[in-house]
């Protein structure tokens, strides 16, 4: 018999190498139902409700959903036992978990076009009378088995959409643009926010049908980067869908957000200089080091970025020597015959370029290139702020540069999202991630604007994500737990703090600034990570905590009233502080320590506040 790592390992190495089609799943399926049914609980308990016949028995009525279509013949289902969720900077973990792994497909009155639902559901006794929700990252809208496994550990029924892409690892960008260059509507919607609703609502009703329960399910959305966009996507047009989310470092406000990963470049150009990435980084560790103790600790980690912006000047880095080896691209598993070219390097261009071994002292125009960086977009006629940029901690993948062997030189380089987003979403055109309609060398902040501005246009009902009035959601009952890695080198924190400050005013406009955000805390609080980079910890600064149990608090706070006055986080770095348990500050207070760094205060802070509150006037309608 299979054991269950062998068969655990067969399925991730199938996700690294293969598309998975419904088809596939299905015969996946047939041919480990009877390998992996080898406990006596799966043999008397879940064996008797995890057929296939039984979950076509309980699966909702297609007229008590709106427009969707059940395909009762598509049902997979096989028992699951035994089964090990590992232990990471996002769950707990938990081994010996028993479950139900069913799949089924549907499509729209009126259409042929399929979309497949995967979904796992713990053993009977297991379930807590929950439901989950997850999402993807980049352009994925799945994280397939790690978002699945999560929900286990919480006892909930848990769901994922492959959004009618047509396999589990297709991306928005493998088809967004029909054979004939337009734009698939209907997927671009199902991104947006359509596939989750459609995964959620099913998922809800065929957890209280297969449970045969008449207790309240809670539903519960988790998810970061693109996932945490997702779950505004829900907050914000489905009012009574979730109890509560946890949404991580959403990449909402996507139009500025993908063209701004052009920005590196264009400061680069308007420098006149394309440092190493040695040079940069080499800044970004002279910042940490100046910027740790601004928060009264000495522990390797920038917990007040607000503070760091008001007293730290890259100009102090001038002249200081960096050395690095180099660098490789990282390795991934080869794609599927038949994808796309650009396919692929849009995903590797999410990554830092290659780069060779590299020595030197940091120049006066490598400062500056940092200083702009860190300053953000400005209108080059009125000087006025048109968005912002990333923290001085963070990392500047973004300003990255390119090196040229033939040239022995440096140059710019084309951020793979910022690309396959002017490329795909605006000039509706295949592409390498390497191209864009014009010369980088030629591209301007004004370019940039503009682009933004075309994008509004054609996306602000989809994946921009920032509608800022949740009175439905907060009306309901819904709770938000708002989380992201204050040193996050791919989406800027300030993003959601803008985001935060305008629901603040939407929902609370006649009242005073320390009242209305006591208002909004009682239902939406947001926590800034020391020190945290994107979605997880930051190995640049590795005694930063990261809330591994926010879904914890989350269902504390739905189910038993608990509000998250602040939020528990567990540093998982190799340094000093390796196990610790800490505590987070939710916004807009920020972290204070004192008596020789033992004790944090949440302490209030206007002047640190107003850092983070750009009047962003050089762009020419309101940010939300």
């Amino acid at each position: 018999m299979l054991g269950l790592a062998a068969w655990c390992v067969c399925i991730l190495g199938a996700f690294s190498t293969f598309d998975w089609t419904m088809s596939s799943l299905k015969q996946l399926a047939i041919g480990l139902t009877g390998l992996i049914l080898s406990s006596q609980t799966a043999a008397t308990g879940l064996s008797a409700v995890c057929t296939k016949e039984n979950v076509q028995s309980v699966l909702p009525a297609s007229t008590s959903i709106e427009g969707l279509v059940l395909v009762p013949a598509s049902v997979t289902a096989n028992a699951v036992t035994n089964y090990s969720i590992p232990a990471s900077e996002q769950t707990p973990g938990q081994s010996h978990i028993d479950f139900c792994n069913v799949t089924v497909s549907y499509h729209h009155a009126g259409s042929n076009a399929i979309t497949n639902l995967w979904y796992w559901l713990p053993v009977p006794e297991a379930f807590q009378n929950r439901f989950l929700a997850t999402g993807g990252g980049g352009y994925a809208i799945t994280s397939g088995q790690r978002g699945l496994g999560t929900g286990l550990v919480y006892g909930a029924a848990t769901g994922t959409t492959d959004g009618g892409f047509g396999s589990w690892n297709t991306q928005l960008t493998d088809v967004l643009l029909r054979a004939n260059g337009t734009i698939n509507y209907d997927l671009l919607y199902a991104f947006g926010y359509k596939a989750i609703h459609e995964m959620t609502i099913v998922g809800k009703e065929l957890s209280k049908n297969f449970y045969a329960t008449n207790k309240k399910v809670y539903s519960y959305y988790s998810g970061c980067s693109e996932g945490g966009r997702e779950g505004w996507s829900q907050v914000q047009r489905y009012g009574n869908q979730f109890d509560g989310v946890a949404v991580g470092a959403p990449a909402f406000r996507q139009v500025f957000l993908q063209v701004m990963h052009l920005f590196g470049a264009v400061v680069e150009n308007e420098v006149g200089y394309y440092p190493p990435q040695c040079e940069l980084s080499r800044i970004t560790q002279d910042v940490i080091d100046a910027c740790d103790e601004l928060d009264g600790k000495k522990d390797g980690v920038v917990s007040r970025t607000d503070l760091c912006r008001l007293h730290y000047n890259a100009t102090s880095s001038v002249g200081k020597a960096y050395n690095c080896a180099a660098s490789k691209p990282p390795q991934f598993p080869p794609m599927p015959l038949g994808k796309r070219d650009g396919i692929q390097e849009v995903r590797r261009r999410q990554f830092a370029p290659p780069a060779p071994a590299a020595s030197g002292s940091v120049t006066v125009k490598g400062a500056q290139v940092a200083t702009d960086f860190w300053r953000g977009l400005f209108d080059s006629q009125t000087k006025k702020q048109v968005y912002i940029s990333y923290p001085p901690s963070a990392s500047m993948d973004d300003a990255f540069t390119a090196y040229d062997a033939s040239t022995d030189s440096y140059g710019p380089s084309i951020a793979g999202m910022g690309a396959s987003f002017v490329n795909y979403f605006l000039r509706e055109k295949i592409a390498s991630a390497n191209s864009l309609p014009i010369p980088i060398h030629n591209v301007t902040g004004d370019q940039l604007t503009a682009w933004i501005l075309e994008g509004l246009q054609k996306y602000s009902d989809t994946v921009q994500t920032n509608w800022p009035y949740l009175g439905d959601y907060h009306k309901n009952g819904g709770k938000i737990i708002h989380y992201h890695g204050e040193s996050d080198g791919s989406i800027p924190a300030g993003s959601s703090v803008l985001y935060h400050e305008a629901v603040r005013r939407t929902m609370y406009p006649g009242q005073s600034y320390n009242a209305s955000h006591a208002a909004l805390a009682d239902w939406y609080r947001l926590f800034l990570v020391p020190g945290a980079g994107h979605c997880s910890p930051n190995p640049q600064q590795p005694n930063g905590p990261f809330p591994q149990t926010i879904l914890d608090s989350l269902v504390a706070w739905v189910e038993h009233g608990q509000t998250p006055v602040q939020l528990n986080a567990t540093v998982f770095g190799r340094g000093s502080l390796a196990g610790q348990s800490q505590t987070l500050c939710s916004f807009p207070l920020r972290p204070l320590w004192r008596a020789n760094g033992t004790v944090m205060d949440c302490v209030y802070d206007q002047v640190s506040i107003d850092t983070w509150l750009p009047t962003l006037d050089g762009f020419p309608l309101p940010v939300y």
